[in-house]
């Protein structure tokens, strides 16, 4: 599949698209119609590309995109909705929605490879968290970013475990107290999106960053990746014990010897991922 037919939707079409450039996976949602929200489809599909990405050695870096004008607009209300008439008023739906979408965020935290989010136009509420749940972000210079549901009555209680995360405290409570968008320079200035670009070249920044990340030791990344997040949890002693016992397994690793003897000896290093 080329870019350019990810970027054509039609209705025949799947809701998300999968092309491989490279050794990076860009993952396409494709419900430009209902702006991207995240259908309990939707999410299952993402949660099964991440799966079979997780151990896949050809994907060394994913990017997430999306077709139409928005990147996405949270969860499907109307999808939601209709589960009301359930006899228990839908909360086992909701129950199983929110479930299903934690695991996915997760699953892209735990992905031993370097996750871009490349955003085009309005990322809000889950769509908000789905941006923040990424590694990295690049951002087009007329994205939004919001997590609104304050304002219908539903306070953003899921997006906000990613938001708090990835942006200090005093911006993420005013995120989800207002619910207020904000632009991509003020997303990029508090620490949500990385780099924004011209509109319509941030797909393409997206991979070039994926690109980069991916010519490292998938070996390290890996490693370095799931200690970034799990220091993050701990307090400063424990976090140092810990990357120290990182770091002393790194050295270890073939990769490792071969990078340092590489700089050593001004070569450029070959890795074996190991």
């Amino acid at each position: 599949m080329t870019s350019q037919t990810a970027r054509a939707a039609s209705p025949h079409q799947p809701i998300l698209l999968r092309e491989m450039i490279g050794s990076v996976a860009v993952l396409t949602l494709n419900r430009p119609e209902a702006r991207n929200s995240l259908s309990e489809g939707l999410i299952a599909g993402l949660d099964s590309a991440l799966r079979e990405i997780h151990d896949d050695a050809r994907v060394r870096a994913v990017v997430i995109a999306a077709n139409g004008t928005a990147f996405s607009a949270g969860h499907d209300m109307k999808e939601l909705t209709a589960r009301r008439a359930d006899a228990d008023r839908g909360r086992a739906y909701f129950a199983e929605i929110m479930t299903a979408c934690s695991a996915m965020m997760q699953a892209i935290v735990h992905l031993p490879k370097p996750l871009v989010a490349a955003v085009q136009g309005v990322a809000t509420a889950a769509g908000c968290q789905l941006v923040a749940s990424c590694d990295l972000a690049v951002a087009s210079e007329t994205a939004t970013f919001a997590t609104p549901g304050v304002d219908i009555g539903l306070f953003c209680s899921t997006p906000m475990v990613a938001l708090s995360r990835n942006v200090p405290r005093k911006q993420a409570m005013e995120m989800l107290l207002t619910g207020e968008p904000i632009s991509a320079a003020t997303a990029r200035d508090i620490g949500l999106v990385n780099r924004v670009v011209a509109a319509g070249a941030e797909r393409d920044a997206a991979i070039a960053l994926a690109q980069k990340v991916a010519l490292k030791s998938a070996y390290t990344i890996k490693i370095g990746k799931a200690a970034f997040y799990r220091q993050a949890e701990m307090s400063l002693a424990g976090a140092y014990r810990y990357a120290a016992e990182v770091m002393t397994e790194n050295m270890m690793a073939r990769d490792a010897e071969e990078g340092i003897g590489a700089f050593i000896e001004k070569r450029e290093p070959k890795w074996q991922d190991k």
